[in-house]
């Protein structure tokens, strides 16, 4: 499979740079140096409501929502998960997480011998396969091991955590394992988290190849707990006691001052990428790896809260952004993160591999939006007792083996079962459920 699928990359690539019968050595490499990058920036437990752009009055985010306001605002952009490790698998493979073998968290306690299955092919591999230099600063999350880690999945390099949350200032997980790495070595770094992975992607960007197209992945830790801000101190140590949520009592004033944290650092790539005149060559794209916690997150106006299949635990900020190429506008189109691979393909005018779950949505960039693209497509959700499927506005939610329908476009909250009112459309969702679910392997990894 993966074998294959990288195949299918190389003739992308071939296509991309166009068989040159002349022997044009100078077009083959003006064409490969106009390639556009991609910088995939990724927030961890990021709420719907926690940024301006998406209705915060409270928390100050003005470079991401100057990225909203110039580029393409998703208002029903989903999560494939709703904890961590499901979402990050599927943004990277194209597929859901039980068909990448992630369905549940790959936890530091009881998962450091297990990770996703290195034979699954990822969007870096796939880019890579095209041209791309490819690199990862942040948060990994799918494999504790090397050899389950970013370098053999198609990054070139990494520098990041591979747990679920490390403190932002020691960079030691919850475990009291530390957990900072610069590609497959351990070392020790000082500096704020959020400060320290933008720091990497400027340098980055600064010293790269010029001649190649890059793929640059900022998986952030914020605003994930431990809740610390810039200002703050270190609270674990290798083997200590120590609390995992952070020492902070206003862990609601840590968490503003972690998202806006995270948008000076929005904030200080896109700067870069402005003043380096690399704005209209590259495509940004900023989302989040599933709903807010119960306690210090909003997801207003939703129910549910991540790890729940509520539209809470799962509907969360996204923005398309790529300045004179992307229009400025709002969607309200359905959109998964296993989307993203195939759509990021299409927007670089490369063929996306087959056999990916995701689908390419870059119709509703273009100025002939259609909804036809989603309207009859039913995706789905599943996560320890709970499962959902949701097909148009309706939504069917199956919690502990009871099953409720909801209508969201009457009902965003998810208060009101109708089932008993429209049992045509909750038998329809429950056998594609089903169907869906009876196709699954059940080797995976759970939480």
């Amino acid at each position: 499979m993966k074998k294959v699928n990288s195949l299918i990359g190389l003739l992308a690539l071939g296509a991309t740079l166009g068989c040159n019968p002349k022997g044009d050595k100078e077009e083959t490499l003006a064409s490969q140096k106009a390639q556009p990058n991609v910088v995939l920036i990724m927030a961890d437990d990021l709420g719907y409501n926690d940024l301006g752009c998406f209705g915060n009055s409270t928390v100050k985010t003005p470079n991401i929502d100057r990225i909203a306001r110039f580029g393409t605002k998703l208002t029903d952009y989903h999560s494939n998960g709703v904890v961590c490790s499901p979402t990050r698998a599927s943004l990277l493979t194209g597929l859901y997480p039980q068909e990448a073998g992630v369905e549940g968290v790959v936890t530091a306690k009881s998962h450091r011998e297990r990770g996703m299955d290195p034979e699954n092919f990822t969007l870096a591999e796939y880019l890579k396969d095209s041209g791309y230099a490819t690199a990862l600063f942040g948060k990994w999350h799918l494999g504790y091991k090397p050899e389950f880690g970013p370098n053999v999945q198609g990054f070139d390099q990494f520098v990041g955590f591979v747990s679920g949350n490390v403190d932002y200032f020691s960079h030691i997980d919850q475990e009291g394992y530390e957990d900072w790495w610069n590609n497959q070595t351990l070392e020790k770094e000082a500096g704020y988290l959020t400060d320290l992975i933008t720091g990497k992607a400027l340098e980055y960007m600064e010293e790269r190849n010029k001649d190649n197209p890059f793929f640059l992945y900022l998986a952030h830790g914020a605003p994930h707990s431990p809740y610390q801000g810039p200002n703050d101190k270190a609270d674990r140590t290798v083997g200590g006691d120590f609390p995992i949520q952070g020492s902070r009592e206003d862990k609601v004033n840590a968490y503003k001052e972690m998202i806006e944290a995270l948008d000076r650092s929005v904030g200080g790539v896109v700067d870069y990428l402005e003043k380096n005149n690399l704005a209209e060559n590259t495509l940004v794209i900023f989302c989040s790896d599933n709903g807010g916690t119960r306690n210090v997150g909003s997801n207003a106006p939703f129910s549910g809260y991540k790890g729940q299949v509520y539209e809470g635990g799962h509907r969360v900020p996204a923005i398309f952004y790529w300045k004179d190429k992307i229009q400025p506008g709002v969607s309200d189109q359905l959109v998964m993160s296993m989307d993203l691979f195939p759509t990021i393909a299409s927007l670089l005018d490369l063929e996306a591999p087959m056999g990916l779950s995701g689908k390419d949505l870059s119709g509703i960039f273009h100025e002939a939006k259609s909804a036809a693209e989603t309207a009859d497509r039913t995706v789905f959700w599943r996560f320890k007792n709970q499962g959902a499927a949701r097909k148009g506005n309706w939504k069917l939610v199956k919690i502990d083996g009871e099953e409720k329908l909801y209508d969201l476009s009457t009902d965003i909250q998810e208060t009101t079962d109708v089932k008993e009112e429209f049992p045509e459309v909750y038998q329809e969702l429950n056998s594609a459920y089903k169907e869906w679910e009876s196709g699954l392997n059940e080797e995976m990894i759970l939480s």
